[in-house]
């Protein structure tokens, strides 16, 4: 008589170890928080605690100007994601293709990589004004070298077995960008627009923190004035779901395209 092997259910991916281990370190780190918050060694209200900041969160989330700020900060990473990609995009097929550019011009991306962008604010005030146009070229600034230099990297990881055969078919430029290159290229192209997306973030927020009167950045710096502490931290773990978010996003929009190309 066959013997009957049953086999247990497949674990949930939301009960695996991986993600049990982060929920124990989201635990550990607000216990710990708690503490600090009530063990005095902090100035009052600098670390304040756990249900002061929820409070003014669900404040902050509450009042429709605060969507109106997230709006507009947005609007300007968004733009400035868009011009600094393309341009980052177009620089890095340049450099990665053609090796006497690279040799030429590539120190020059990676020596002004790691320069803070911010020191380009006051430039960026006089050639676009004290709006939204200097929060842009701030972000398109700061988005630019991570996505041109990931962009170059990935240029040179092409099998060269594809780049022949685009040859052998008379490609024009444009023909080897979209047909060859870029498709070639998903991963470092994700990889630089996430990047990218994180400084560009930085930038626009470090912008709107010196000089503006709109902007998730100009709410941080009027809590942080008026010493609201619970409302500075409330719209940090906005700004800090909203990152997470789009980067999900755009990892699984990168996953989806694997699956379909398999």
């Amino acid at each position: 008589m066959a013997e009957i092997v049953t086999r247990a259910p497949a674990t949930p991916p939301w009960f695996s170890g991986v993600t049990l281990l982060r929920f124990a370190i989201v635990l550990f780190v607000l216990a710990a928080w708690e503490i600090l918050a009530d063990s005095g060694l902090f100035y009052r209200g600098v670390v304040p605690p756990l249900p002061a900041i929820g409070a003014a969160l669900a404040k902050l989330l509450a009042t429709g100007d605060f969507y109106w700020h997230m709006g507009v900060t947005a609007r300007e990473i968004a733009i400035g994601l868009v011009l600094g990609g393309v341009c980052g995009l177009v620089a890095g097929l340049v450099i990665g293709g053609n090796r006497f550019i690279a040799q030429a011009f590539e120190p020059y991306l990676y020596y002004l990589s790691p320069t803070p962008k911010i020191v380009f604010f006051p430039v960026m005030i006089m050639w676009f004004g004290v709006g939204g146009g200097s929060k842009i070229a701030m972000g398109a600034v700061s988005c630019f070298f991570p996505i041109a230099l990931s962009v170059a990297a990935g240029m040179r990881q092409i099998n060269p077995i594809l780049i022949r055969v685009g040859t052998s078919f008379r490609a024009n430029p444009w023909q080897m960008a979209t047909k060859i290159y870029l498709p070639a290229m998903r991963h470092p192209i994700v990889n630089g627009l996430r990047l990218g997306l994180g400084v560009a973030l930085i930038g626009t927020l470090l912008a709107e923190t010196k000089l503006s009167n709109q902007g998730l950045g100009f709410l941080v710096i009027q809590a942080y004035n008026s010493f609201n502490m619970p409302l500075l931290y409330a719209i940090l773990v906005v700004l800090f779901v909203l990152a997470i978010g789009v980067n999900a996003v755009v990892a699984r929009f990168a996953r989806l395209d694997d699956i379909k190309r398999t």
